[in-house]
């Protein structure tokens, strides 16, 4: 009896051995035949595909910034350094070599573990490779069994179709880290700023540990976690000899030192450039198909884009731009005390508050206007910008609307004249909080005086000599309604020379030269020199009234710098697919404008204005030495500070104001370009001076032209050949 019932045991536990053998065959059948769910073809197992992220890059390299769905970049295995797969394989697959793409004596660990309550995962990376790159469908119990058995079949098919190297580049370029990070090329660049042939040890440790749990093994959010689970991958290598042990302690004692670089859009470099190249890619990606016929996506198809931007440049703009705005915003701060611009306007603030997005989103989900008006005026937590760091605090969305109108804004273009590359691009203070971007040709201001170098250049083209002289009078328009206009000290008398005009920016010297000369080939210049904005034939167009943007104003100054022949400023240099390959090279646009001699008499006159006149502050008081030329340029009741300068090497334009016109300052002796926008400039060439690696030189000289002048520009000679009765000269 003993017997027959240890027979019949061993033939029932025969039976559910071979049952189960047999029903797991059965599924796997099953899954392999498309019984759970579509199966992925054999074109998807050979080119599985997963959104790649479009990578933006500076002309010196640097990776500015990715548009993407999944901030993916692609890795090819010989990238990816022997010790990264030595990390993953003794943590995650130990046996990952000897395998076919199940580990069954993993598995049956992991029933064993759990059975005895310590979850343990039993996946190899072939498994997990499989999860990766064809997700499961869903999460309850039933879906994940299921999915199991799809993901044993895939894991089989795909140690056919790869080698097992190929199987590890595959899986570390599919695997999600923290941060909104995928793969292991992009993870090295957002936790440690490094390429992967640069990666330590110890951090590739880090970004291995986190693939246990990428939220809570996140160095940045949860430090000791992973600090904690980098030493468990550290112990790991040692114990299967890819880490000498001596070097263990070592390693495991070292803190976890990060260099994060957030994925965030409003952070990091260019935020302002980068924002509005992604929107000209998005034209790009329209207008531009794929070999198959259809349209390139920017979010998903790992296009590359180089730039003209460099990132040190751009850093030092955009280190400039922050300094002196600090100080800035203090002195229009101080400048107002208890009052503010808008004391004299009533209705300013409620109508602001009625174009808001806020406003205009509630009216259209139907809320009526006084519950919007109520919901306006009730205090709310509430964080908001200070220069000093984000602050929290509590305030009314109304008042909020009155903070952010009392801060000053700027824009700041720096490019290269003989290239035409942009290679700084700050459109704003702060991305996060104030999205319009200064510097987008589509953004337009009074330019004021700066537009005064065109006027004057049409004259020396015409044979004007910079030691010309006009009486400092006013004068009427009569056929333009009687205008006047009037200089901005309200001083009048006596002779002054077109240098003297240009350099002290006298009104009444652009009003005699308008009205000898006329609108109309100001005009035509102007078109020629890049202004495409509208400008009307009037004569005050002389003294500036014309909206124009940074950027056509940095292509004028531009083409004085590079000896009278314009470039469009240019950004893109190429673009390529994820393989590399050349999709489009862009090469800027250039005309001949002024001759080589006309133009250096323009170059010369330009000096002045910064040796001698509104610009010398870059000299008096922020010691830039050097050859620099360029103009300053305020508009009426303050209200927009440019400047617009040059050296024979780097283009500046920089334009900053308030909002609405109605923000500015309440005296000229703060509200003046020279105090407004050129400290940008000046502090933007310190630092570019002191970096000697960038070669921007003060010692770098404007290019004098070949053959002689027609132009006399010593006014000594100039008043000598005057007084000859048989010449006549401007």
């Amino acid at each position: 009896m003993p017997h027959e019932v240890t027979r019949r045991f061993i033939r029932t536990l025969w039976l559910i051995v071979f049952g189960s053998v047999a029903v797991f065959l059965l599924m796997l059948v099953l899954a392999a035949l498309g019984a759970f769910g579509k199966m992925p073809s054999f074109e998807e197992l050979e080119n599985p595909h997963s959104a790649l992220a479009t990578e933006v890059y500076s002309a010196d390299g640097v990776l500015l910034g990715t548009y993407f769905i999944e901030n993916r970049s692609p890795s090819t295995l010989e990238e990816i350094p022997l010790m990264v797969r030595q990390c993953l394989i003794a943590t995650e697959d130990i046996r990952f070599y000897r395998h076919s793409g199940i580990d069954y004596r993993g598995q049956f660990a992991a029933l064993v573990s759990t059975l005895l309550g310590d979850v343990r995962g039993g996946s190899t990376i072939t498994q997990q490779l499989a999860k990766n790159l064809f997700p499961r469908p869903g999460n309850n119990l039933v879906a994940t069994i299921l999915s199991k058995f799809k993901e044993w079949v895939i894991a089989i098919k795909l140690e056919r179709r790869y080698t097992k190297d190929e199987i590890l580049n595959l899986y570390l370029q599919t695997v999600q880290f923290s941060e909104n990070s995928y793969g292991i090329k992009m993870a090295a660049r957002t936790f440690f700023n490094r390429s992967l042939d640069s990666l330590r040890v110890e951090e590739a440790a880090v970004l291995i540990g986190m693939l246990k749990g990428s939220t809570y093994y996140n160095p940045r959010r949860n430090p000791d976690h992973a600090l904690a689970r980098r030493n468990v991958v550290l112990a790991q290598m040692a114990k299967y000899g890819f880490l000498p042990k001596e070097k263990l302690d070592s390693l495991t004692r070292l803190p976890i030192q990060l260099n994060f670089v957030s994925p965030d859009h409003n952070k990091g470099l260019a935020t302002y450039f980068r924002e509005y190249l992604r929107q000209e890619l998005l034209k790009w990606c329209k207008d531009n198909k794929k070999p198959d016929g259809t349209p390139w996506n920017l979010y998903k198809d790992g296009l590359k884009v180089y730039t003209t931007i460099n990132s040190r440049m751009q850093f030092y703009a955009e280190e400039a731009v922050q300094k002196h705005m600090r100080e800035l915003q203090k002195q229009f701060f101080a400048s107002y005390r208890n009052s503010v611009p808008w004391a004299n306007t009533p209705g300013f603030i409620d109508e602001a508050m009625r174009k808001s997005y806020r406003w205009q989103s509630m009216k259209r989900a139907g809320i009526r206007e006084d519950s919007i008006l109520r919901a306006f005026h009730a205090p709310i937590p509430m964080t908001v910008f200070s220069y000093d760091g984000e602050k929290d605090t509590v305030l009314s969305p109304y008042d909020s609307i009155k903070y952010y109108k009392m801060y000053l804004h700027c824009g700041f273009l720096v490019t290269q004249p003989q290239t035409g590359h942009v290679l700084a691009w700050v459109g704003g203070i702060n991305h996060r909080y104030f999205k319009y971007d200064h510097v987008n040709p589509g953004a337009k201001r009074q330019v004021g005086s700066t537009i005064k170098p065109i006027l004057y250049a049409v004259a020396v083209d015409n044979g004007y000599s910079p030691c010309y002289e006009f009486p400092n009078e006013r004068i009427v328009f009569e056929d333009y309604q009687n205008w006047s206009p009037e200089n901005a000290d309200g001083r009048y008398g006596g002779n002054l020379t077109l240098y003297q005009g240009l350099a002290h920016s006298v009104n009444t010297i652009s009003a005699h030269l308008i009205r000898q000369i006329g609108p109309q080939p100001m005009i035509e210049l102007a078109r020629r020199m890049g202004i495409e904005s509208h400008m009307d034939p009037y004569p005050a167009i002389s003294l500036g009234v014309t909206d124009i943007s940074v950027y056509e104003m940095a292509g004028v100054y531009g083409t004085f710098a590079n000896e009278g022949t314009y470039i469009k400023p240019q950004y893109l240099l190429r673009i390529t697919d994820n393989r590399g390959n050349v999709l489009q090279e862009f090469v800027p646009r250039q005309t001949e404008v002024l001759s080589p001699q006309v133009n250096y008499v323009m170059v010369k006159m330009l000096e002045t204005v910064v040796n001698q006149g509104t610009g010398q502050r870059l000299r008096s008081r922020y010691g830039i030495q050097g050859a620099v030329a360029g103009k300053t340029g305020t508009t009426q009741n303050n209200t927009d500070g440019w400047f617009v300068g040059f050296t024979p090497q780097v283009v500046g334009s920089c334009w900053v104001g308030g909002e609405d016109r109605i923000i500015r300052f309440r005296s000229t002796f703060y509200g003046q370009g020279a105090n407004m926008a050129l400290p940008i400039f000046a502090y933007f060439l310190k630092s570019c001076y002191a970096d000697k690696t960038l070669g921007i030189s003060p010692h770098a000289t404007f290019q004098v032209p070949e053959g002689p002048s027609v132009i006399e520009t010593d006014c000594e000679k100039y008043r000598q050949y005057m007084n000859r009765p048989d010449i006549h000269y401007f």
